[in-house]
């Protein structure tokens, strides 16, 4: 048979397809027919010639062809019983691009910030061939070649992807495929930098999270130290405090993996606590006063110091400062000097703190000494150093005053005369010195200033002691006066039995050591003949040192 068609066919259309043969047999048992058509799309008919002009035997295929029928093969067969010959047609159905889908690579485990991705549009078929791709991210085009590399993923390019395939005859569309970027994020609402008592959330999100295919877990830290663990991907503080303010970051974990969240700082902002104020008049001389106010705010508080109402110094703009008057300012702190202090710097002090969110202030007394005590050449002296403490006043010049000393609360001498010498001074004179100052106008206590006298180790005494009673027990008692403290040491000839530093534990079960200062004391139990003897104490300290000796006898 003779097959008649048109090259192509195109999808949709109907088309007539005809197979005819140049003779035909009435009586016969020839058969002329298509085989491979779908029925029911199609007609068949038949038509016979049987005239003049020619013999012919015709069958029409028309039927309407679909994308799928594209390079499908249909034939015309005649047969006569056992005989057959055909003739073939191949279908070439033009169509639009069909079967378009995305494909993702890599197409498992969790892709994240940085990684490289490729989503190639594939085509189940198209004839003519594909003449053009587009590619849609949300909606938005994005590229146009068959395969969109995404090289540095950034959290944006989370989102539905699809693609357009373009021909001659139309466009194919790919279903949307969503392209997860697993990175985790941190956000504070309202704020990163809230207020005391505020209603503050922390959510840990990747992008889609609520579309994610699979389940998530989070783990909260704040300063690097674990918090919490579980499925909520939000923090809450429904009244987030000063203490919470830090450093905050999340994991967030999957069958594929994990992600850790860049670290958040949470800043809670305060007003001022009550402020620290405190007062200090230097003993040795009397002559300075220092006044420091520390506060605790967020963010940091404007300070000011005032006297009886008076401002003196402030951390904000500066205020004029008198010549006696020195200011050191920091963070939350002022600290106040007062050079030549006298009687007239005592009073109510107050410091305020102020900042965005409110004021705080605190207020104490500062009462000031007209007299001073002075030590030459130093507060602390060896012994057989020439000192001499002063009294500095400000009693009425005009009338000669009386200086009154004490020693330790104990009056020592009063004299017209404003110092009280030592030639050598000795240990014995060490203590805590005050003096007064009486005149017309009335009387003036300085604190008292401390004199210390180095000196070596005096005489240790040293006494032994055997108690029968209840057992044999030797106490053997040393001590000593000295400063600085000495090192004590009890010897019986060359073996050093027990000492207050430096040597070690007794050896003896039979020996306690108690030790205190520069005192040494040594118990022996169950004594026995062999710890009779001569026992040395020895002290020594960096002055010098001493020695005593006792007959032990048991």
């Amino acid at each position: 048979p003779s097959v008649t068609s048109s090259e192509e066919q195109t999808e949709g259309q109907r088309s007539t397809l005809e197979c005819s043969t140049p003779y035909f047999c009435p009586r016969g048992d020839i058969v002329l027919r298509w085989e491979g058509y779908d029925p029911r799309v199609s007609e068949v008919s038949s038509r016979v010639q049987l005239d003049t002009s020619g013999v012919s035997h015709q069958v029409t295929l028309t039927s309407s062809f679909s994308w799928k029928d594209h390079s499908k093969k249909l034939l015309c067969a005649v047969s006569d019983g056992s005989k057959r010959a055909s003739a073939e047609v191949v279908l070439r159905v033009r169509h639009a691009p069909k079967d378009t889908q995305v494909s993702l690579s890599p197409s498992s485990g969790n892709i994240g910030v940085g990684d490289t991705v490729t989503l190639s549009c594939e085509v189940g078929s198209s004839h003519p061939p594909v003449s053009g791709y587009h590619w849609y991210k949300d909606g938005v085009a994005v590229g146009t070649e068959r395969v969109l590399a995404l090289r540095g993923v950034r959290r944006e390019d989370h989102g539905r992807y699809r693609c357009e395939a373009q021909n001659a005859l139309g466009t194919g569309v790919s279903p949307p495929v969503t392209l997860h970027v697993f990175s985790a994020e941190i956000s504070a609402s309202p704020a990163a930098e809230v207020r005391e008592g505020t209603a503050t959330t922390l959510s840990c999100d990747v992008p889609g999270r609520e579309g994610h295919p699979e389940e998530l877990t989070y783990t909260w830290y704040k300063n690097s130290a674990w918090l919490k663990e579980g499925p909520a991907h939000t923090l809450l503080f429904p009244a987030v405090a000063a203490a919470d303010a830090g450093y905050y970051s999340c994991q967030v974990t999957n069958s594929q993996g994990s992600d850790t969240a860049p670290a958040i700082s949470l800043s809670v902002t305060y007003p001022p606590r009550i402020p620290t104020l405190t007062l200090f008049q230097e003993t040795q001389g009397g002559r300075l006063v220092i006044v420091r106010c520390t506060v605790d705010s967020h963010p940091p508080a404007t300070l000011a110091i005032d006297r009886d109402g008076t401002v003196l110094a402030t951390s904000g703009p500066r205020v004029a400062l008198g010549q006696r008057l020195g200011v050191t300012a920091s963070r939350n702190s002022l600290r106040l000097e007062i050079r030549d202090a006298g009687p007239q710097d005592g009073g109510k002090y107050g410091c305020t703190a102020s900042n965005a969110h409110g004021n705080a202030s605190a207020t104490k007394v500062l009462v000031t000494h007209a007299a001073g005590l002075l030590i030459q050449p130093s507060a602390e002296v060896t012994e057989g150093t020439a000192v001499t403490l002063t009294c500095v006043g400000t009693g009425d010049m005009a009338e000669e005053p009386l200086y009154t000393w004490y020693r330790n609360g104990r009056r020592l001498q009063e004299s017209s005369f404003p110092t009280l010498e030592f030639p050598s001074v000795r240990g014995d004179d060490a203590g805590a010195f005050q003096c007064q100052v009486r005149s017309r106008n009335g009387s003036d206590t300085s604190e008292a200033v401390p004199l210390r006298v180095f000196y070596p180790p005096r005489q240790p005494v040293l006494s032994s002691f055997l108690q029968s009673k209840g057992g044999r027990l030797g106490i053997i008692q040393c001590s000593v006066e000295s400063d600085p403290e000495s090192n004590l040491t009890l010897r019986r000839g060359d073996n050093a039995i027990a000492c207050t530093q430096g040597c070690p534990q007794a050896t003896s079960p039979r020996v306690h050591v108690t030790r205190s200062y520069n005192s040494l004391k040594v118990e022996i139990r169950d004594v026995v003949v062999e710890d009779e003897g001569i026992y040395m104490c020895q002290a020594g300290n960096s002055q010098g040192s001493a020695s005593a000796t006792v007959d032990f006898k048991a």
